[in-house]
């Protein structure tokens, strides 16, 4: 997975470290475990887990991923999120996007970001996708 990140001055930007780690949902004996994504097949639901540091407690910075095309976006476990559906131009609440005449689907998002304003020194970010 490929993230990029924004902030307001290079200084945070050299402070702030990112992980990603990609698992995909099983069904096991009445309930589902997640499991490191070796292998997918289309259906697979897939959580991306996202896990950022930084050095100190300090600004707001915007986490953004672009979805490969061989998946569909589901969900984040935040609902601070936007998404994108034009290649990272424009973003706003999925609910409200506009693909010509209708609304924007699921299956039409390109990319998905988070603007993280938190004082604290390390967090994580967690969203589904299926696999098309």
């Amino acid at each position: 997975m490929v993230f990029a990140l924004a902030f307001g001055s290079e200084s945070l930007a050299a402070s702030i470290s990112l992980d990603s780690s990609v698992f995909v949902e099983r069904s096991k004996a009445q309930s589902r475990v997640l499991e490191p994504a070796s292998e997918l097949s289309r259906g697979d639901r897939v959580v991306t887990v996202l896990t950022w540091k930084r050095q100190a407690p300090g600004g707001q910075f915007v986490v953004s991923n672009p979805l490969p095309r061989s998946l569909y976006y589901q969900g984040s476990a935040s609902d601070s999120e936007e998404v994108s559906i034009d290649g990272g131009r424009n973003w706003g609440k999925l609910g409200s996007l506009r693909l010509g005449e209708r609304l924007a689907t699921a299956e039409d998002v390109t990319h998905v970001r988070w603007k993280i304003e938190s004082p604290r020194t390390s967090g994580r970010i967690a969203y589904s996708a299926i696999v098309r």
